[in-house]
Protein backbone atom coordinates (compact mmCIF):
# COMPACT_ATOMS: atom_id res chain seq x y z
CA UNK A 1 0.00 0.00 0.00
CA UNK A 2 1.18 3.52 -0.75
CA UNK A 3 1.65 5.76 2.26
CA UNK A 4 -0.88 8.56 2.73
CA UNK A 5 0.37 12.13 2.63
CA UNK A 6 -0.81 14.11 5.68
CA UNK A 7 -2.44 17.33 4.50
CA UNK A 8 -5.12 19.76 5.60
CA UNK A 9 -7.96 21.15 3.49
CA UNK A 10 -7.20 24.61 2.12
CA UNK A 11 -8.69 27.39 4.17
CA UNK A 12 -8.73 25.40 7.43
CA UNK A 13 -6.18 25.23 10.24
CA UNK A 14 -5.29 23.21 13.30
CA UNK A 15 -5.30 24.79 16.76
CA UNK A 16 -2.49 23.66 19.12
CA UNK A 17 -2.73 23.84 22.90
CA UNK A 18 -1.19 27.31 23.29
CA UNK A 19 -3.66 28.78 20.81
CA UNK A 20 -6.61 27.09 22.51
CA UNK A 21 -5.45 28.28 25.93
CA UNK A 22 -5.30 31.90 24.74
CA UNK A 23 -8.72 31.54 23.12
CA UNK A 24 -10.24 30.05 26.27
CA UNK A 25 -8.93 32.91 28.42
CA UNK A 26 -10.29 35.49 25.99
CA UNK A 27 -13.68 33.77 25.67
CA UNK A 28 -14.15 33.49 29.43
CA UNK A 29 -13.40 37.20 29.84
CA UNK A 30 -15.95 38.17 27.18
CA UNK A 31 -18.48 35.65 28.49
CA UNK A 32 -18.32 37.34 31.88
CA UNK A 33 -19.16 40.70 30.29
CA UNK A 34 -22.03 39.23 28.27
CA UNK A 35 -23.54 37.57 31.33
CA UNK A 36 -23.20 40.78 33.35
CA UNK A 37 -25.73 42.30 30.92
CA UNK A 38 -28.16 39.40 31.40
CA UNK A 39 -27.49 37.46 28.20
CA UNK A 40 -27.83 33.66 28.40
CA UNK A 41 -26.03 30.93 26.49
CA UNK A 42 -27.45 29.11 23.47
CA UNK A 43 -26.07 26.47 21.11
CA UNK A 44 -27.53 25.67 17.70
CA UNK A 45 -26.43 22.99 15.20
CA UNK A 46 -23.64 23.67 12.76
CA UNK A 47 -25.91 22.42 9.93
CA UNK A 48 -29.18 24.04 8.86
CA UNK A 49 -31.52 23.73 5.90
CA UNK A 50 -30.38 26.06 3.14
CA UNK A 51 -33.71 27.87 2.94
CA UNK A 52 -33.50 28.44 6.71
CA UNK A 53 -30.16 30.18 6.29
CA UNK A 54 -31.95 32.37 3.80
CA UNK A 55 -29.06 34.20 2.18
CA UNK A 56 -28.36 31.45 -0.36
CA UNK A 57 -30.90 29.59 -2.45
CA UNK A 58 -30.54 26.33 -4.40
CA UNK A 59 -29.96 26.45 -8.11
CA UNK A 60 -30.77 23.60 -10.42
CA UNK A 61 -27.98 21.34 -9.21
CA UNK A 62 -26.49 22.95 -6.08
CA UNK A 63 -26.82 26.09 -3.92
CA UNK A 64 -24.98 29.26 -4.80
CA UNK A 65 -21.28 29.50 -4.06
CA UNK A 66 -20.36 30.76 -0.63
CA UNK A 67 -21.60 27.89 1.53
CA UNK A 68 -20.70 24.24 2.03
CA UNK A 69 -23.88 22.39 1.05
CA UNK A 70 -25.12 18.90 0.19
CA UNK A 71 -28.38 17.00 -0.17
CA UNK A 72 -29.52 14.76 2.67
CA UNK A 73 -31.32 11.42 2.30
CA UNK A 74 -34.62 13.26 1.86
CA UNK A 75 -33.20 15.22 -1.09
CA UNK A 76 -33.25 18.39 1.03
CA UNK A 77 -30.41 20.91 0.69
CA UNK A 78 -28.54 21.34 3.98
CA UNK A 79 -25.48 23.47 4.63
CA UNK A 80 -22.93 24.40 7.23
CA UNK A 81 -23.96 27.68 8.86
CA UNK A 82 -22.20 30.77 7.53
CA UNK A 83 -23.00 32.84 10.65
CA UNK A 84 -24.76 32.44 14.01
CA UNK A 85 -27.58 34.92 13.39
CA UNK A 86 -29.59 32.98 10.79
CA UNK A 87 -29.76 29.89 13.07
CA UNK A 88 -30.79 32.17 15.95
CA UNK A 89 -33.65 33.51 13.85
CA UNK A 90 -34.82 29.96 13.11
CA UNK A 91 -34.56 29.00 16.79
CA UNK A 92 -36.58 31.99 17.98
CA UNK A 93 -39.32 31.45 15.39
CA UNK A 94 -39.49 27.74 16.20
CA UNK A 95 -39.70 28.27 19.98
CA UNK A 96 -41.37 31.66 20.20
CA UNK A 97 -44.29 30.42 22.32
CA UNK A 98 -41.95 29.24 25.08
CA UNK A 99 -39.28 31.95 24.97
CA UNK A 100 -39.24 35.07 27.15
CA UNK A 101 -39.38 38.12 24.90
CA UNK A 102 -37.16 39.94 24.46
CA UNK A 103 -34.93 36.91 24.07
CA UNK A 104 -31.31 37.74 24.94
CA UNK A 105 -28.67 35.18 24.12
CA UNK A 106 -24.96 34.79 23.49
CA UNK A 107 -23.37 32.05 21.42
CA UNK A 108 -19.90 31.03 20.35
CA UNK A 109 -19.22 28.65 17.50
CA UNK A 110 -17.50 27.90 14.23
CA UNK A 111 -18.98 29.23 11.01
CA UNK A 112 -18.07 28.17 7.49
CA UNK A 113 -17.78 30.03 4.20
CA UNK A 114 -16.85 28.40 0.94
CA UNK A 115 -14.74 31.30 -0.26
CA UNK A 116 -11.26 31.53 -1.70
CA UNK A 117 -8.78 31.31 1.18
CA UNK A 118 -5.85 33.67 1.52
CA UNK A 119 -3.42 35.06 4.11
CA UNK A 120 -5.40 35.47 7.31
CA UNK A 121 -8.61 34.46 5.53
CA UNK A 122 -10.00 31.05 6.44
CA UNK A 123 -13.03 29.02 5.45
CA UNK A 124 -13.74 28.11 9.09
CA UNK A 125 -13.58 30.72 11.82
CA UNK A 126 -15.12 31.37 15.21
CA UNK A 127 -17.70 34.00 16.08
CA UNK A 128 -18.87 35.10 19.52
CA UNK A 129 -22.29 36.78 19.24
CA UNK A 130 -24.70 38.56 21.53
CA UNK A 131 -28.25 39.38 20.34
CA UNK A 132 -31.51 40.82 21.62
CA UNK A 133 -34.59 39.57 19.73
CA UNK A 134 -38.02 41.08 20.29
CA UNK A 135 -37.09 44.63 21.31
CA UNK A 136 -37.19 47.80 19.24
CA UNK A 137 -35.73 49.83 22.12
CA UNK A 138 -32.61 51.83 21.30
CA UNK A 139 -31.27 50.69 24.69
CA UNK A 140 -30.60 47.31 23.06
CA UNK A 141 -28.48 48.99 20.38
CA UNK A 142 -26.67 51.07 23.00
CA UNK A 143 -25.91 47.85 24.85
CA UNK A 144 -24.36 46.43 21.69
CA UNK A 145 -21.75 49.16 21.89
CA UNK A 146 -21.41 48.81 25.64
CA UNK A 147 -20.74 45.07 25.66
CA UNK A 148 -18.06 45.48 22.99
CA UNK A 149 -16.43 48.40 24.80
CA UNK A 150 -16.52 46.60 28.16
CA UNK A 151 -15.18 43.38 26.60
CA UNK A 152 -12.25 45.09 24.90
CA UNK A 153 -11.46 47.01 28.08
CA UNK A 154 -11.56 43.80 30.14
CA UNK A 155 -9.11 42.24 27.68
CA UNK A 156 -6.62 45.05 28.29
CA UNK A 157 -7.25 47.17 25.18
CA UNK A 158 -8.53 50.30 26.93
CA UNK A 159 -7.54 53.35 24.92
CA UNK A 160 -6.68 51.17 21.92
CA UNK A 161 -10.12 50.68 20.40
CA UNK A 162 -12.98 52.71 18.96
CA UNK A 163 -16.59 51.60 18.62
CA UNK A 164 -17.89 53.41 15.52
CA UNK A 165 -21.69 53.71 15.15
CA UNK A 166 -24.02 54.93 12.43
CA UNK A 167 -27.64 54.37 11.42
CA UNK A 168 -28.77 52.91 8.10
CA UNK A 169 -31.85 55.15 8.24
CA UNK A 170 -29.57 58.18 8.27
CA UNK A 171 -27.75 56.80 5.23
CA UNK A 172 -31.07 56.23 3.48
CA UNK A 173 -32.03 59.81 4.27
CA UNK A 174 -28.78 61.13 2.79
CA UNK A 175 -29.38 59.13 -0.39
CA UNK A 176 -32.95 60.48 -0.55
CA UNK A 177 -31.65 64.03 -0.21
CA UNK A 178 -29.33 63.29 -3.13
CA UNK A 179 -32.30 62.25 -5.28
CA UNK A 180 -31.78 58.48 -5.00
CA UNK A 181 -34.17 55.70 -4.02
CA UNK A 182 -33.82 52.97 -1.42
CA UNK A 183 -30.76 50.71 -1.90
CA UNK A 184 -32.88 47.55 -2.04
CA UNK A 185 -34.63 48.77 -5.20
CA UNK A 186 -32.24 51.35 -6.67
CA UNK A 187 -28.96 49.95 -8.07
CA UNK A 188 -27.50 53.46 -8.25
CA UNK A 189 -28.18 53.96 -4.54
CA UNK A 190 -26.59 50.60 -3.74
CA UNK A 191 -23.47 51.59 -5.70
CA UNK A 192 -23.37 54.90 -3.83
CA UNK A 193 -23.50 53.06 -0.49
CA UNK A 194 -20.59 50.86 -1.56
CA UNK A 195 -18.66 54.03 -2.39
CA UNK A 196 -19.40 55.50 1.06
CA UNK A 197 -18.10 52.28 2.60
CA UNK A 198 -14.71 52.91 0.95
CA UNK A 199 -14.20 56.34 2.55
CA UNK A 200 -11.60 55.15 5.08
CA UNK A 201 -9.68 53.40 2.31
CA UNK A 202 -9.78 55.95 -0.52
CA UNK A 203 -10.62 59.26 1.15
CA UNK A 204 -12.86 62.03 -0.20
CA UNK A 205 -11.22 62.19 -3.65
CA UNK A 206 -11.48 58.46 -4.21
CA UNK A 207 -15.10 58.31 -3.04
CA UNK A 208 -15.97 61.28 -5.27
CA UNK A 209 -14.74 59.26 -8.27
CA UNK A 210 -16.70 56.18 -7.15
CA UNK A 211 -19.83 58.27 -6.78
CA UNK A 212 -19.46 59.82 -10.24
CA UNK A 213 -17.45 58.53 -13.22
CA UNK A 214 -15.50 55.70 -11.64
CA UNK A 215 -12.03 55.08 -10.23
CA UNK A 216 -8.88 53.48 -11.65
CA UNK A 217 -6.47 52.07 -9.08
CA UNK A 218 -2.68 51.84 -9.21
CA UNK A 219 -2.79 48.54 -11.09
CA UNK A 220 -4.98 50.01 -13.81
CA UNK A 221 -8.15 48.17 -12.75
CA UNK A 222 -11.24 50.32 -13.20
CA UNK A 223 -14.23 50.38 -10.84
CA UNK A 224 -17.39 51.72 -12.42
CA UNK A 225 -18.89 54.68 -10.56
CA UNK A 226 -22.46 55.30 -9.44
CA UNK A 227 -22.93 57.88 -12.19
CA UNK A 228 -24.11 60.67 -9.88
CA UNK A 229 -23.90 64.31 -10.82
CA UNK A 230 -21.40 66.64 -9.20
CA UNK A 231 -24.01 68.21 -6.91
CA UNK A 232 -25.28 64.80 -5.77
CA UNK A 233 -21.74 63.64 -5.02
CA UNK A 234 -20.93 66.78 -3.04
CA UNK A 235 -24.12 66.36 -1.02
CA UNK A 236 -23.01 62.88 0.04
CA UNK A 237 -19.43 64.00 0.69
CA UNK A 238 -20.78 66.78 2.88
CA UNK A 239 -22.52 64.10 4.93
CA UNK A 240 -19.25 62.17 5.19
CA UNK A 241 -17.64 65.24 6.77
CA UNK A 242 -20.24 65.35 9.55
CA UNK A 243 -18.21 63.29 12.00
CA UNK A 244 -17.24 65.38 15.04
CA UNK A 245 -15.28 64.82 18.23
CA UNK A 246 -18.41 64.24 20.31
CA UNK A 247 -21.56 62.22 19.66
CA UNK A 248 -23.83 65.20 20.29
CA UNK A 249 -21.85 67.42 17.90
CA UNK A 250 -22.00 64.72 15.22
CA UNK A 251 -25.79 64.52 15.59
CA UNK A 252 -26.02 68.29 15.24
CA UNK A 253 -23.91 68.16 12.07
CA UNK A 254 -26.01 65.33 10.63
CA UNK A 255 -29.22 67.33 11.02
CA UNK A 256 -28.57 69.33 7.84
CA UNK A 257 -27.63 66.19 5.88
CA UNK A 258 -31.01 64.50 6.50
CA UNK A 259 -33.29 67.53 6.81
CA UNK A 260 -36.54 66.91 4.94
CA UNK A 261 -36.16 63.11 4.82
CA UNK A 262 -38.60 61.45 7.23
CA UNK A 263 -36.53 58.27 7.34
CA UNK A 264 -33.27 60.12 7.81
CA UNK A 265 -34.71 62.27 10.59
CA UNK A 266 -36.02 59.11 12.31
CA UNK A 267 -32.53 57.65 12.19
CA UNK A 268 -31.08 60.82 13.67
CA UNK A 269 -33.59 60.74 16.54
CA UNK A 270 -32.48 57.17 17.26
CA UNK A 271 -28.83 58.22 17.33
CA UNK A 272 -29.62 61.05 19.74
CA UNK A 273 -31.41 58.58 22.02
CA UNK A 274 -28.46 56.18 21.85
CA UNK A 275 -26.08 59.06 22.65
CA UNK A 276 -27.99 59.82 25.86
CA UNK A 277 -27.93 56.13 26.87
CA UNK A 278 -24.19 55.85 26.21
CA UNK A 279 -23.66 58.92 28.40
CA UNK A 280 -25.68 57.20 31.14
CA UNK A 281 -23.34 54.19 30.87
CA UNK A 282 -20.30 56.48 31.22
CA UNK A 283 -18.92 55.51 27.81
CA UNK A 284 -16.64 58.27 26.56
CA UNK A 285 -16.88 59.75 23.06
CA UNK A 286 -13.40 58.37 22.38
CA UNK A 287 -14.60 54.84 23.16
CA UNK A 288 -17.91 54.98 21.27
CA UNK A 289 -18.13 57.51 18.43
CA UNK A 290 -20.72 58.28 15.76
CA UNK A 291 -19.12 57.79 12.35
CA UNK A 292 -20.97 58.58 9.06
CA UNK A 293 -18.68 56.20 7.18
CA UNK A 294 -19.96 53.00 8.83
CA UNK A 295 -22.26 51.14 6.41
CA UNK A 296 -22.16 47.35 7.16
CA UNK A 297 -24.25 44.75 5.28
CA UNK A 298 -26.02 46.55 2.49
CA UNK A 299 -29.15 44.39 2.25
CA UNK A 300 -29.22 43.17 5.84
CA UNK A 301 -29.24 45.93 8.46
CA UNK A 302 -32.24 48.19 9.05
CA UNK A 303 -31.18 50.66 11.77
CA UNK A 304 -28.17 51.38 14.01
CA UNK A 305 -24.95 49.69 12.87
CA UNK A 306 -21.52 49.57 14.47
CA UNK A 307 -17.96 48.28 14.22
CA UNK A 308 -15.31 47.74 16.88
CA UNK A 309 -11.99 48.95 15.52
CA UNK A 310 -8.59 48.37 17.11
CA UNK A 311 -6.69 51.61 16.59
CA UNK A 312 -3.03 50.77 17.18
CA UNK A 313 -0.76 50.33 14.17
CA UNK A 314 0.92 47.19 12.87
CA UNK A 315 3.16 46.53 9.88
CA UNK A 316 1.62 44.71 6.94
CA UNK A 317 3.34 42.08 4.80
CA UNK A 318 5.13 44.85 2.91
CA UNK A 319 6.38 46.56 6.06
CA UNK A 320 3.95 49.50 5.87
CA UNK A 321 2.30 50.83 9.02
CA UNK A 322 -1.48 50.53 9.13
CA UNK A 323 -4.21 50.35 11.74
CA UNK A 324 -5.13 46.84 12.81
CA UNK A 325 -8.79 47.45 11.94
CA UNK A 326 -12.13 45.85 12.76
CA UNK A 327 -12.52 42.95 15.21
CA UNK A 328 -16.31 43.00 15.67
CA UNK A 329 -19.45 44.42 14.14
CA UNK A 330 -23.20 44.23 13.90
CA UNK A 331 -26.38 46.22 14.14
CA UNK A 332 -30.17 46.09 13.94
CA UNK A 333 -31.77 43.54 11.58
CA UNK A 334 -35.50 43.84 12.09
CA UNK A 335 -36.49 41.80 9.03
CA UNK A 336 -34.65 38.52 9.57
CA UNK A 337 -36.82 36.65 12.10
CA UNK A 338 -40.02 37.73 10.33
CA UNK A 339 -39.18 35.38 7.43
CA UNK A 340 -40.59 32.57 9.59
CA UNK A 341 -43.54 34.45 11.12
CA UNK A 342 -46.58 36.41 9.99
CA UNK A 343 -45.03 39.60 11.38
CA UNK A 344 -41.62 41.23 11.74
CA UNK A 345 -39.80 40.78 15.01
CA UNK A 346 -37.20 43.45 15.85
CA UNK A 347 -33.69 42.23 16.58
CA UNK A 348 -30.21 43.59 17.08
CA UNK A 349 -26.81 42.17 17.93
CA UNK A 350 -23.06 42.15 17.45
CA UNK A 351 -20.48 39.51 16.56
CA UNK A 352 -16.86 39.30 17.66
CA UNK A 353 -14.42 37.62 15.27
CA UNK A 354 -12.59 35.48 17.83
CA UNK A 355 -9.50 34.70 15.75
CA UNK A 356 -9.28 38.30 14.60
CA UNK A 357 -9.50 39.57 18.18
CA UNK A 358 -6.87 37.10 19.39
CA UNK A 359 -4.55 38.33 16.63
CA UNK A 360 -5.16 41.90 17.84
CA UNK A 361 -4.42 40.94 21.44
CA UNK A 362 -1.22 39.25 20.34
CA UNK A 363 -0.17 42.29 18.30
CA UNK A 364 -0.84 44.50 21.34
CA UNK A 365 1.20 42.25 23.61
CA UNK A 366 -1.87 41.35 25.66
CA UNK A 367 -1.39 37.58 25.40
CA UNK A 368 1.65 37.59 27.67
CA UNK A 369 1.37 34.83 30.23
CA UNK A 370 -1.40 33.22 28.19
CA UNK A 371 0.82 30.43 26.86
CA UNK A 372 -0.43 26.98 27.79
CA UNK A 373 0.97 25.81 31.14
CA UNK A 374 1.37 22.09 31.19
CA UNK A 375 0.67 19.79 34.12
CA UNK A 376 3.22 18.83 36.74
CA UNK A 377 5.25 15.92 35.32
CA UNK A 378 5.89 12.89 37.51
CA UNK A 379 9.21 11.45 36.34
CA UNK A 380 9.36 7.65 36.13
CA UNK A 381 12.64 6.07 37.28
CA UNK A 382 11.51 2.50 37.96
CA UNK A 383 8.58 1.10 35.98
CA UNK A 384 8.17 -1.74 38.49
CA UNK A 385 7.02 0.90 40.99
CA UNK A 386 4.44 2.42 38.65
CA UNK A 387 1.75 2.15 41.35
CA UNK A 388 3.84 4.41 43.61
CA UNK A 389 4.12 7.01 40.85
CA UNK A 390 0.37 6.76 40.25
CA UNK A 391 -0.17 7.51 43.97
CA UNK A 392 2.01 10.64 43.65
CA UNK A 393 0.02 11.86 40.66
CA UNK A 394 -3.29 11.12 42.37
CA UNK A 395 -2.16 12.97 45.49
CA UNK A 396 -1.47 16.07 43.40
CA UNK A 397 -4.75 15.80 41.49
CA UNK A 398 -6.67 15.41 44.76
CA UNK A 399 -5.03 18.65 45.88
CA UNK A 400 -6.32 20.33 42.69
CA UNK A 401 -2.97 20.27 40.88
CA UNK A 402 -2.94 18.84 37.32
CA UNK A 403 -0.36 16.04 37.12
CA UNK A 404 0.83 13.73 34.35
CA UNK A 405 2.79 10.47 34.49
CA UNK A 406 5.52 10.11 31.87
CA UNK A 407 4.35 7.10 29.86
CA UNK A 408 6.98 7.13 27.13
CA UNK A 409 10.48 5.69 26.86
CA UNK A 410 13.69 7.35 28.05
CA UNK A 411 15.65 8.41 31.09
CA UNK A 412 15.81 11.59 33.09
CA UNK A 413 17.10 13.79 30.26
CA UNK A 414 14.44 12.60 27.81
CA UNK A 415 11.68 13.08 30.36
CA UNK A 416 12.74 16.62 31.23
CA UNK A 417 12.95 17.42 27.53
CA UNK A 418 9.36 16.14 27.23
CA UNK A 419 8.38 18.34 30.20
CA UNK A 420 9.86 21.35 28.45
CA UNK A 421 7.86 20.66 25.28
CA UNK A 422 4.67 20.28 27.30
CA UNK A 423 5.32 23.53 29.18
CA UNK A 424 5.38 21.71 32.52
CA UNK A 425 6.43 24.19 35.24
CA UNK A 426 7.38 21.55 37.82
CA UNK A 427 8.69 17.97 37.81
CA UNK A 428 8.36 15.50 40.67
CA UNK A 429 11.31 13.11 40.95
CA UNK A 430 11.43 9.98 43.11
CA UNK A 431 13.62 6.89 42.94
CA UNK A 432 14.40 4.05 45.31
CA UNK A 433 16.27 6.28 47.79
CA UNK A 434 13.42 8.77 48.00
CA UNK A 435 10.79 6.07 48.43
CA UNK A 436 12.85 4.43 51.21
CA UNK A 437 13.34 7.75 52.98
CA UNK A 438 9.71 8.86 52.58
CA UNK A 439 10.78 11.94 50.61
CA UNK A 440 10.35 13.33 47.12
CA UNK A 441 12.36 15.79 45.02
CA UNK A 442 10.52 18.70 43.41
CA UNK A 443 12.20 20.52 40.51
CA UNK A 444 11.15 24.04 39.53
CA UNK A 445 11.63 23.83 35.76
CA UNK A 446 10.94 27.54 35.19
CA UNK A 447 13.55 28.67 37.73
CA UNK A 448 15.97 26.01 36.58
CA UNK A 449 15.69 27.17 32.97
CA UNK A 450 16.37 30.77 34.02
CA UNK A 451 19.48 29.74 35.95
CA UNK A 452 20.75 27.53 33.13
CA UNK A 453 20.22 30.18 30.46
CA UNK A 454 21.96 32.92 32.43
CA UNK A 455 18.93 35.13 31.87
CA UNK A 456 19.87 37.07 34.98
CA UNK A 457 23.16 38.93 34.77
CA UNK A 458 23.83 38.75 38.52
CA UNK A 459 26.01 35.73 39.31
CA UNK A 460 24.76 35.52 42.90
CA UNK A 461 21.16 35.50 41.66
CA UNK A 462 21.89 32.67 39.23
CA UNK A 463 23.54 30.63 41.97
CA UNK A 464 20.59 31.20 44.28
CA UNK A 465 18.11 30.33 41.52
CA UNK A 466 19.98 27.12 40.76
CA UNK A 467 19.97 26.15 44.44
CA UNK A 468 16.23 26.79 44.73
CA UNK A 469 15.39 25.05 41.46
CA UNK A 470 15.23 21.61 43.13
CA UNK A 471 14.36 20.74 46.72
CA UNK A 472 13.84 17.47 48.55
CA UNK A 473 10.97 17.45 51.03
CA UNK A 474 9.04 14.91 53.12
CA UNK A 475 6.32 13.21 51.15
CA UNK A 476 3.67 14.85 53.34
CA UNK A 477 4.82 18.28 52.09
CA UNK A 478 4.63 17.38 48.39
CA UNK A 479 1.41 19.18 47.47
CA UNK A 480 2.26 22.32 49.46
CA UNK A 481 5.74 22.52 47.92
CA UNK A 482 4.43 22.09 44.39
CA UNK A 483 1.70 24.67 44.96
CA UNK A 484 4.25 27.19 46.21
CA UNK A 485 6.45 26.60 43.15
CA UNK A 486 3.49 27.00 40.82
CA UNK A 487 2.56 30.27 42.48
CA UNK A 488 6.10 31.55 41.97
CA UNK A 489 6.11 30.45 38.33
CA UNK A 490 2.81 32.28 37.75
CA UNK A 491 4.37 35.52 38.99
Amino acid sequence: MSRLTPRIVKGFKDAPAASLHARRRMIETVRGVYESFGFEALETPAIEYVDTLGKFLPESDQPDAGIFALKDQDEQWIALRYDLTAPLSRYVAQNIQALPLPFRRYQIGSVFRNEKPGPGRFREFTQFDVDTVGSAAMAADAENAAVLARSLTALGLEGQFRIAMNNRKVLDGVLERAGLGQPQSDPQAMTALRAIDKFDKFGADGVRLLLTSGRKDESGDFTKGAGLGAAQAESILGFMASGQASRSATCDALADAVKGSARGEEGLRELREIAALLDAMNLADTAVAFDPGIVRGLAYYTGPVLEAQVTFEIRDDEGRLRQFGSVAGGGRYDGLVGRFLDKDLPATGVSIGVDRLIAALEAAGRLEGAAATGPVLVVIFDKTRMADYVRIAEELRTAGIPAELFLGEGGMKAQLRYADRKGAPVAVIAGGDEFDAGTVSVKNLVLGAQAASGAASNEAFRAEAKAKAQVTVPRAELAATVRAMLAGAAR
